[in-house]
């Protein structure tokens, strides 16, 4: 049978499968489970012994011990621990082999509508367990319903872009939702849906804040169901957006503590709200819960949600000025070389990591120099992501005046740009466009060019400002209006930069270098209130950190306001 899977196309796979277990009668185990290759073993998971993940109800035509589960599985899901759910679906499918929701659970499980975009291999094993499903007899008009949805993001997916099949599933759901308004799970999984069909350039957020709405409404009734939660906060992960979802993102960790992803998506608001203290310890207690995935599901290297959560610690502890942790973060950084799977994330986590700690320190020296690492990384993969590491090298080598080396850097932003066009991926070719526009502005700053620099600088931001943040990233290595006050500051323009700043804070709340910039072109303007507002708040959320604009800060107050 797999032989037969590889000789011909995934959309005539699904037809075979259909047709073979309509001949496989009723309440047996299909024949064709074996050709899906379902993960299976124990359930490995980090947190308290008794396996604490939430509560779901979600009513099935299996029974008994397969009920319960299939809830166990459906809470996993929830929480995004893709691995684990699948083997727990696989056990209700050796318990009741006749229980169609148990396949739909596969295929749900292959489909990752808020990270990388499945792989081929997930698509034919979804594809195949929804095909299944779909031939089981014994399922309810509803249950028909949920497969019949999932089934349609597979649906030709060899010939199919992700977008299109996030927006099939989207539609399907809402047909759900509406057919059964006392649904929960049909509310809470078209609220995922909506949030993964959602236009990545669409600033008003409109699937995003109707997935909101439905969430916010069911959580005072549901506060222990981990989808609701969890998907508030993929719902707000903006900053225009990000205190509704607060309270959502206090509970997550304990609704669900098992989870190392519950562990660290309550950090995209923190993060968001500028609260570095709760985002700091949010990731360490998620890279901690990672790394003890790794080690007892016997991963070769380090598991994906590891970096991913370094990423997001290592930006939080830059914002209070506590490099001491940070740069032991970039160290260790160093020492991974393997990490399962490899994907979207972790090619980010690589680039940003580095890049950050250089950047937010000014270290322009050593960004020059800034090496791609791993290098037998897949970065060709890449090119977004690959894009941070020439671009932090371009910044870094206009600042050490390499004015000739910084233009061959931007001529690989251009390329890299292209090839993101090449690939009808108009979300990443927009934000390597913003490095492009921000790496021209700062060459011709430093050729004395500045009104030119200053209009290509104020597009860069305005672009920015323009486009939303992508759910992987915790902000951009360095906000293009904060890079805009910082030019203006060496333009003696304090007045505008003051402007810039405050404008950059506005979305990206108590930033280190933010709260700076803005105490410092106030001080140049000989607004000393202004100034010692900026100074104190930026002295109180870094207090004890060792930089030297601390100092700078401090030494203003003393003067001023001893």
């Amino acid at each position: 049978m797999k032989k037969l899977y590889r000789e011909f196309s995934p959309f005539f796979g699904v037809l075979l499968l259909s047709a073979l277990m309509a001949c496989n009668g009723r309440g047996k185990r299909p024949e064709t489970v074996s050709a899906i290759d379902l993960k299976r073993g124990r359930m490995i998971l980090c947190g308290p012994p008794d396996k604490q993940l939430g509560t779901v109800g979600f009513k099935t035509s299996c029974s008994g011990k397969a009920q319960e589960d299939f809830n166990l599985a459906i809470a996993l899901l929830h929480s995004f621990e893709y691995d684990e759910a699948e083997k727990v679906f696989a056990k209700v499918i050796d318990e009741a082999p006749e229980c169609a929701m148990a396949y739909w659970g596969v295929a749900m499980c292959n489909y990752h509508p808020l990270w990388n975009p499945s792989t081929p291999a997930e698509l034919e094993k979804g594809a195949k367990a929804a095909a299944i499903a779909m031939s089981l007899e014994k399922k309810s008009q509803r249950e028909s319903a949920y497969i019949a949805a999932i089934a349609s993001f597979y649906n030709a997916w060899d010939r199919t872009d992700h977008a299109t099949r996030s927006r099939r599933f989207e539609k399907a759901m809402e047909k759900i939702y509406t057919a059964y308004p006392g649904d929960k799970e049909a509310a809470i999984f078209y609220a995922l849906a909506l949030n993964g069909a959602a236009d990545p350039v669409d600033t008003a957020f409109t699937r995003q804040r109707k997935a909101g709405r439905i969430l916010t409404a069911l959580y005072p009734n549901e506060p222990y169901h981990p989808g609701i939660v969890h998907y508030i906060i993929h719902s707000y992960d903006y900053p225009e957006l990000a205190a509704l979802a607060l309270p959502a993102a206090r509970a997550y960790a304990s609704v669900a503590p098992s989870s190392a992803h519950a562990q660290h998506m309550p950090s995209h608001i923190f993060i968001r709200l500028g609260l570095w203290d709760e985002a700091i310890q949010s990731n360490l207690a998620a890279t901690a819960a990672a790394k003890c995935y790794a080690e007892s599901a016997g991963i070769k290297g380090h598991w994906d949600e590891e970096l991913h959560g370094m990423d997001y610690l290592v930006y939080a502890c830059l914002q209070k000025g506590e490099n001491r942790q940070a740069k032991a973060q970039c160290r260790y950084l160093e020492t991974i070389s393997e990490v399962y799977p490899e994907n979207f994330k972790v090619a980010y986590a690589f680039a940003a990591i580095p890049a950050r700690y250089l950047l937010e320190n000014r270290l322009w020296k050593e960004a020059a120099a800034l090496k791609v690492y791993p290098p037998h990384f897949p970065w060709q993969a890449y090119p977004w992501q690959r894009s941070i590491i020439h671009f932090t090298r371009l910044l870094g080598l206009v600042n050490t005046g390499n004015i000739n080396a910084a233009k061959a850097e931007l001529k690989t932003l251009v390329r890299l740009h292209d090839t993101l066009v090449k690939q009808n991926d108009p979300y990443k070719a927009g934000q390597v466009q913003i490095q492009v526009k921000t790496a021209e502005a700062w060459i011709l700053f430093k050729e004395g060019r500045d009104s030119e620099a200053l209009a290509l600088m104020s597009a860069a931001a305005d672009m920015e400002d323009h486009t939303p943040k992508h759910p992987v990233t915790p902000g951009e290595v360095l906000p293009a209006r904060e890079l805009l006050g910082d030019m203006l500051l060496q333009m003696n323009k304090p007045t505008e930069a003051l402007h810039a700043y405050e404008a950059s804070l506005q979305q990206r709340p108590n930033r280190f270098n933010g709260l700076y910039g803005a105490g410092l072109a106030a001080e140049r303007r000989h607004d000393p209130g202004k100034a010692r507002r900026y100074y104190q708040q930026l002295a109180s959320m870094a207090s004890g950190a060792d930089r030297p604009e601390l100092k700078a800060a401090s030494s203003f107050l003393k003067r001023h306001f001893p």
